[in-house]
């Protein structure tokens, strides 16, 4: 690409292509984008260094010791060749200081750090640090000529940047970059990065500026200022996220008109005093509370119920199907599974039956003759709650008047398929998405700060807490042992095994194996035993399923397929196998499956003889406490937000620097910033916070936070 003579400092230089930077050629420049997604000048800028480095401090050889980390050493070069055929080759370098030797090594760009070194010169080595038969060792390091007068003109920190072998291969390590970086910031002035937060935010937090802050970061003046760029930017990547879903938030109350449920009538008022099975928690009444509000209001609802297993959350979903039934408008319910979708029918239905409430399933399974029934009964309202799977949202399903959604384990849905449920009517219907896993506070802001959520906290009464212990391997026969005294009583219990990936040929041995061993102790006819697993056809799965259900096999073995949809009130035991394999949030759902009665239960975690200290933990906190939401934190605390189940879909937690477990209070803050600046100013027009609306309308994307549709 031909570079102009002249670049001229626009406020949109930060828009130029990489390669317009001195240094990077048009090969350089495709290495870049390929590698590390570096498109323009922005990108760079946005490539933040990983650590700064001390280059003024040498190490010596004898010092280095496994402890250590990254380091530099200074020395003559004694010794170098080339060893190897093929994919094999390496360049195998010794240096020398007066305390010991060090060997360098490198497996890619062979020939051309080959012509750079030379025997009996003296260079100055940077890198990360292994030993390789007790010996200290040095792969890819950074090298450069060493004389007592280079050493001494050297900044004090130096920035380390993330690369990757491939560019390291190319002589694009990180020194390199540091020096592309550089060059950029003798292009760029204040005006091309300007202040994007309102002044009373950068004064309130004592903020560094954002011009100012980019360059520390970069290339710090002291460790001081590097912290506070550090801590400037995460605020602002944090107050921009908060500022995102709320504006999301307003312009969805703004522009989306919802249906109007006016009346509470004769199906919820029959269901409510003759048909409910239970009194409700005072949590599932607030519940109510906030969602007949919301679907009085005019707006359409978009509300994230979170509760813990068995906590009544599908009562609270079926009372407010009623009161749209009431009003006249049909109702879905979307469950990820099929297992779990015909759960809530037999449930839904069991409990309507005495009310004039036409409900059916529609799922894969469903025949032909069944699914155009059906779909005829449904388009001509005849059919006021449908339950199913993805299959309610195929284009061939109508409705005559569709007015609310129930998405149920909502983070196993795509977007675009919750997004289907919307265009089903004209007026978006009200929309209620439910979660059993229990989302910690800093995640919901984060992940779901455009939707109003609310929590049932509590359980329904006459609800024991389950006792959860840990055995290893030599305990097997005791827990046996007390699987039996269980069944003696009339209970019945589940034994789960951890399938990593349902295709996976080792894992699906384990279960077999584990099966024939649980037989072994609890032989026929004596005990009846059911399993489940993925590779199991539907038909085969529900008739295993169906026979625990209704109590014709005292004991469930399975994979994780178990972990919803199953609800055995008689079930007071879960015997988790491998239990240190499965993640809390997957152990603590599993361990829902029992106490669903009034029956004392018990979850046991068997363990192998080796456990790692992360999964101690884990089982640690199992054992510790059945809340839900202490479970979700300390989960959140030990996998991070990244690696929580379903928000890597949503593309929302892609901070460069802020992370919300450890950022906790600066979120709260930005928050709490940004929410006092939209009630003053929720078109962002008065002058103090035209800057930030000159900033998002500068961005070209502008990421759909946590959207449903």
């Amino acid at each position: 690409m031909q570079k102009p003579s002249i670049i001229s400092f626009q406020p949109n230089i930060l828009s130029s292509p990489i390669e317009y930077l001195t240094g990077i050629s048009s090969i350089r420049g495709e290495l870049l984008r390929k590698e590390l997604s570096i498109f323009t000048f922005k990108d760079l800028l946005d490539h933040f260094p990983i650590r700064h480095v001390d280059k003024t401090k040498v190490d010596s050889i004898a010092s280095l010791t496994s402890a250590t980390d990254y380091a530099q050493v200074a020395g003559k070069l004694i010794h170098k060749q080339i060893l190897g055929e093929k994919r094999n080759r390496r360049l195998v370098v010794q240096l020398k200081d007066q305390t010991g030797v060090i060997e360098l090594v490198w497996f890619q760009g062979i020939q051309w750090v080959d012509k750079l070194l030379h025997e009996g010169h003296q260079y100055l080595i940077f890198g990360k640090l292994g030993f390789f038969m007790g010996k200290p060792q040095m792969a890819h390091p950074e090298l450069e000529p060493y004389t007592a007068a280079n050493a001494s003109g050297k900044s004090h920190l130096e920035p380390i940047y993330p690369s990757t072998e491939k560019l390291k291969a190319k002589g694009l390590n990180g020194k390199v970059m540091a020096k592309f970086t550089q060059e950029l910031f003798l292009k760029i002035g204040e005006k091309n990065l300007p202040e994007n937060l309102p002044e009373s935010i950068v004064k309130e937090y004592k903020l560094m500026r954002r011009f100012e802050a980019y360059r520390q970061i970069h290339l710090p003046s002291s460790d001081q200022q590097y912290q506070q760029a550090v801590r400037r930017l995460k605020f602002e990547e944090l107050f921009l996220a908060q500022l995102s879903v709320q504006l999301i938030k307003i312009n969805r109350q703004k522009t989306t008109r919802g249906l109007v449920f006016e009346k509470i009538g004769s199906l919820f008022n029959g269901f409510y005093n003759d048909c409910l099975p239970f009194q409700l928690t005072n949590a599932q009444k607030n519940v109510l509370k906030d969602i007949r509000k919301d679907i009085g209001s005019g707006q359409q609802m978009n509300r994230l119920l979170q509760g813990d297993v068995g906590s009544g959350k599908t009562m609270v979903a079926l009372l407010s199907m009623l009161i749209a039934a009431d009003n006249g408008y049909q109702s879905v319910l979307m469950a990820p599974t099929e297992i779990l979708a015909q759960q809530h029918f037999n449930t839904i239905a069991g409990l309507l039956k005495p009310l004039p409430v036409g409900v059916a399933l529609l799922t894969g399974s469903t025949t032909a003759k069944e699914r155009k029934i059906i779909l005829q009964d449904c388009a001509e309202g005849r059919i006021h709650i449908l339950i199913g799977t993805h299959a309610i949202i195929e284009d061939k399903v109508h409705f005559d008047k569709l007015g609310f959604a129930v998405v149920d384990e909502q983070h196993k849905f795509g977007v675009a398929q919750r997004a289907k449920l919307w265009k089903k009517s004209t007026i978006p219907p009200h929309v209620l998405v439910m979660t059993a896993t229990p989302i910690p506070r800093t995640l919901a802001l984060t992940v779901y700060g455009d939707l109003d959520f609310s929590v049932i906290d509590e359980l329904p009464p006459g609800r024991q807490p389950i006792t959860t212990v840990q055995r290893n391997e030599a305990s097997r026969p005791q827990v046996m042992d007390f699987i039996k005294e269980q069944l003696q009583l009339g209970r019945q219990a589940y034994i789960v095994y951890p399938l990593i990936e349902e295709s996976s040929k080792l894992d699906y041995e384990n279960l077999m194996k584990g099966f024939e061993e649980v037989k072994s102790f609890f032989p026929e006819p004596a005990y009846w035993i059911s399993m489940v697993h993925g590779k199991q056809n539907a038909e085969q799965k529900e008739t295993n399923m169906n026979r625990f259900v209704k109590g014709d096999t005292q004991i469930l073995v399975g994979t994780t397929v178990i972990e919803v949809g199953v609800n055995v009130p008689n079930a007071s035991v879960m015997v988790i196998e491998s239990s240190e394999k499965f993640g809390l949030s997957q152990l603590h759902q599993l361990r829902g499956r029992v106490g669903r009665g009034a029956d004392k239960s018990y979850c046991i975690l068997l363990t192998g003889q080796k456990v790692s200290r992360d999964a101690r933990e884990r089982l640690k906190m199992m054992v510790s406490t059945n809340d839900g939401f202490k479970i979700a934190e300390k989960d959140l605390e030990l996998r991070g937000p990244g690696e929580i189940e379903g928000t890597r879909q949503s593309g929302t937690l892609l901070f460069k620097l802020a992370n919300i477990v450890e950022d906790k209070a600066m979120l709260e803050a930005a928050r709490l910033s940004v929410e006092k600046i939209l009630q003053q100013d929720p078109e962002l027009t008065q002058p103090p916070h035209l800057p930030l609306l000159q900033y998002l309308q500068s961005q070209k994307t502008n990421t759909r936070w946590s959207k449903i549709a």
